[in-house]
């Protein structure tokens, strides 16, 4: 992403609104209630950049759910993020905390691998001293943490909004003028006053880079998973019109614009999507999509979301998405659901004896894409009461090579035993061991006969 100088500023530079009591929009959030999307007619148009990339927050965000990785687990996804990413870099930054000797040794672990992409980057607190952090580790960019809600502003920091913006363009300024290039995480925006306090932060902030020549780049930050992707959604909720909003009114060019979402209410990949076209140029994921509660934005999700709006994989290597998910099951013990899109084991395998018909037949008509080139992963079946004769002799097609007809001895004897199972009471698949089994015990029957 290219950063061009001089900036094109808004119109109308505008102050903070300063209040006594912060607005904690109980219009749009009750919390006795689910909160309510309110609509008002006004759209915005797309306005895609021309250049959207994914950045990664696996070691920083994604760190802060679970049991915490080693560095040889750090180190080893990362070797694969970076195959993931490919010679293009469209997987282009990976952020990590700072603050744990184990962070550090990280950070210098992967830094030793010399890769250009992704970038390793940081992330403090708005503190001047923390800054020191980053200089120590060696890193160009930090992240920095620049809460903008009421909710955070007034209840958690105790701070007005003016002491707010005040501490946050003062930390900025003190990291440009260290040479660093900074990324300003807008926490809990899909909750924050836009026009009161977002907008004249973004403004300063931007004056801040052009002063200094060093890029800004602003992280939306969807933090309790607010967001929604509807342009006539009322701000702050309303991911078009928030990024509308960065771009033409507080003058900040797409491509310092960052979209990091959360999943509480199923709308993480979405809302990652819809601010890439409405002129976000990154979005933030992680591997799997760990992360707070809900979790983050896949970045496998993302890879594929890129794929679909730029009509291909501009050099990723996506078979790295499924050595990834082997580790993280393997080494990290962390588990991962059976349907999960992409990663989970059973996601491309059907257990339906109409479906395994179908891909007997040909596999494309219930197989997203080419799994097996594109992801290492061939479509599969699973073998239960539903999968019939058809699923049968499509499991030991793709596990013999043998191309069995669905009337044939075997595969009707092999249908009667799964029958017998299930009669005599069984509740899970048959596995392949025991499929296996039956083929070679069946086959034998035939020939005996």
């Amino acid at each position: 992403m290219e950063h061009r100088w001089p900036l094109t500023h808004a119109r109308r530079l505008v102050d903070v609104v300063d209040v006594t009591e912060p607005n904690l929009m109980r219009e749009q959030f009750p919390y006795d209630r689910p909160p309510k999307v309110l609509f008002d007619g006004v759209d915005v148009a797309l306005d895609p950049p021309g250049e959207i990339v994914i950045t990664d927050t696996t070691f920083r965000d994604g760190q802060q759910a679970r049991a915490p990785l080693e560095v040889a687990q750090i180190t080893q996804l990362f070797d694969l993020l970076h195959r993931l990413s490919g010679p293009n870099g469209v997987i282009r930054k990976s952020e990590f905390f700072l603050y744990g000797v184990r962070d550090r040794q990280a950070v210098a672990e992967v830094l030793s691998r010399g890769y250009r992409y992704p970038e390793v980057t940081g992330w403090v607190r708005a503190k001047r001293e923390d800054l020191r952090l980053v200089r120590d580790a060696g890193l160009s960019e930090t992240g920095i943490l620049t809460s903008c809600s009421d909710y955070h502003i007034f209840l958690k920091l105790g701070w007005t909004r003016r002491q707010a913006l005040d501490n946050y363009v003062g930390v900025v300024s003190e990291a440009l003028a260290q040479g660093l290039r900074v990324r300003c995480h807008l926490e809990d925006l899909t909750r924050a006053d836009v026009h009161g306090f977002v907008v004249p932060l973004a403004q300063r902030l931007m004056a801040l880079a052009e002063e200094a020549r060093i890029p800004v780049i602003l992280r939306l930050c969807d933090t309790m998973g607010y967001g929604v992707p509807y342009p006539g959604a009322v701000l702050p909720r309303s991911v078009p019109r928030l990024v509308h909003v960065m771009t033409h009114e507080a003058g900040v060019p797409s491509a310092w614009l960052e979209w990091h979402g959360h999943n509480d209410f199923y709308k993480v990949l979405i809302n990652a999507s819809t601010a890439w076209l409405y002129g976000c140029a990154a979005a933030n994921g992680t591997l799997l999509g760990y992360g707070e509660r809900t979790g983050n934005t896949p970045l496998e999700g993302l890879v594929f979301e890129y794929a679909g709006l730029m009509g291909g994989l501009n050099g990723m290597d996506a078979t790295a998405i499924t050595e990834i998910a082997e580790y993280m099951e393997r080494e990290c013990q962390y588990p991962i659901p059976a349907s999960q899109p992409f990663v989970g084991r059973a996601f491309n395998a059907t257990s339906a004896g109409i479906h395994a018909d179908g891909a007997m037949k040909n596999e494309e008509i219930y197989n997203i894409f080419d799994t097996g080139a594109l992801l290492n992963r061939p479509p599969a079946v699973n073998v239960t009461d539903r999968s019939g004769v058809a699923g049968v002799a499509l499991w030991i097609r793709q596990h013999t090579g043998r191309n069995l007809s669905k009337g044939h001895p075997a595969v009707e004897a092999i249908h009667a035993w799964v029958n017998a199972q299930y009669a005599a009471g069984r509740t899970t698949a048959i596995s392949d061991e025991e499929m296996a089994e039956q083929v070679t015990q069946r086959l034998q029957e035939v020939t005996l006969s």
